[in-house]
């Protein structure tokens, strides 16, 4: 059956989504685990904690640009294996959103599409005299950064569009996933060290939507890992700008800062606050629910219920 054709099969009254939503029924799974508002605090909550044990790990073992390479890729792998563990013990089903086969493709051309993303933003920003390179960087700041977001695309993408998106549209349907998951997701960036609210609400509209569309359009998180982490590397790795005001500064390529109105520059939250991200990521979030909505792969809380 081609994509464009594959529509939620109703198996005992729940819907079973073969490119990876809901299939259960291996018969050993936990009987709470079978109502969706059970299992996702569980799987959210999960994630986000093996999100923090990761990170911990990952500033330990930043020391040299070479450590914090591999800790970042290696407890990146660590993340990946316990969400899959997770899902089959709760829903009893191999995880078709992780399938090995599409992972080498899907993470490049993500990784190749989100950097194209930032550099159109900072572009635009330049343009408004509000981006200034002062020189080279560092190419073992650079690889720091590498290790670092490596691994926070992939916890960040596991809790919020593995957990929380894809079990919550379960029962809300595709918008109610997408405007809850988004929020939530701008919401935890207040968190950082030199949050903003504004900043947060950016984060929420741009990377929220744009990437829980993405994984809407294509029912994989390859592809949504390797935007969310080939934007975050040409903005700190390359561009040598602030991420999500994090604080992190661990160095890219160019040595370089931003200044001018929080408007055009995103202040100290980094580029991501400035319009210019929200307006250009719109273009491909727009671009994805169109493709979602061809595939039939938007689901209303009708079609869930």
């Amino acid at each position: 059956m081609s994509s464009n054709q594959q529509h939620p099969i109703r198996e005992s009254g729940r819907g079973v989504d073969r490119t990876g939503s809901t299939e259960r029924g291996n018969g050993r799974t936990p009987r709470w685990a079978a109502s969706a508002w059970a299992r996702l605090p569980v799987l959210f909550v999960l994630m986000l904690a093996v999100g923090a044990i990761t990170n911990g790990i990952n500033d330990v073992a930043d020391g040299t640009p070479l450590t914090a390479l591999i800790a970042g890729v290696s407890t990146g792998g660590l993340a990946l294996a316990a969400y899959v563990h997770m899902v089959r013990y709760l829903e009893g089903r191999r995880t078709h959103e992780l399938a090995p086969e599409r992972a080498r493709r899907e993470l490049g051309r993500g990784v190749g599409a989100g950097g194209a993303l930032f550099a159109v933003t900072i572009a635009l920003v330049a343009m408004t005299g509000s981006y200034h390179v002062h020189g080279w960087g560092s190419f073992g700041g650079a690889l720091t950064t590498l290790g670092l977001m490596s691994c926070a695309a992939v916890t960040e993408e596991l809790a919020f569009r593995g957990a929380l998106f894809r079990v919550l549209e379960e029962k809300t349907g595709t918008w109610g996933a997408l405007v809850v998951s988004g929020l939530l997701f701008g919401g935890l960036h207040l968190l950082n060290k030199d949050a903003t609210v504004w900043g947060a609400l950016a984060i929420a509209v741009e990377a929220g939507l744009m990437l829980g569309s993405l994984y809407a359009a294509t029912r994989s998180l390859w592809p949504v890992i390797g935007v969310h982490l080939g934007w975050n590397m040409a903005e700190e790795g390359v561009f040598g700008t602030d991420v999500s005001g994090s604080g992190s500064h661990t160095g890219g390529l160019l040595h370089a800062s931003t200044s001018g109105p929080q408007a055009l520059s995103g202040g100290s939250f980094g580029p991501e606050a400035s319009i210019f991200a929200i307006l250009v990521c719109a273009v491909p979030t727009v671009l994805f629910l169109v493709l979602a909505k061809r595939r039939n792969r938007l689901r209303t809380r009708a079609e869930v219920a």
